[in-house]
């Protein structure tokens, strides 16, 4: 699993390569993501990456981000 993996994913679902571009692109704040791209996001990581992230246990803080996404799914995968 590497960054392209996970921006790749996130591109898709965001409909969007600015996330690519740009790290620190506020996803939620310009409903980039929403409620329901979120628990998409979510299930592709899992069916793609094998990365478990349960919705009661996500943050929508700590995914702000594309760059904080990306340090969270890689936490999660050393976990």
């Amino acid at each position: 699993m590497n960054t392209a993996q996970i921006l790749d994913i996130l591109a898709r679902v965001a409909e969007t390569d600015e996330v690519r571009t740009n790290p620190d692109l506020a996803l939620y704040d310009l409903q980039i993501l929403d409620s329901m791209k979120t628990v998409e996001l979510i299930t592709t990581i899992m069916e793609e990456l094998g990365v478990a992230v349960s919705p009661s246990e996500f943050d929508r803080e700590a995914w702000a981000t594309p760059a904080m996404i990306i340090a969270d799914v890689k936490l999660r995968m050393t976990a």
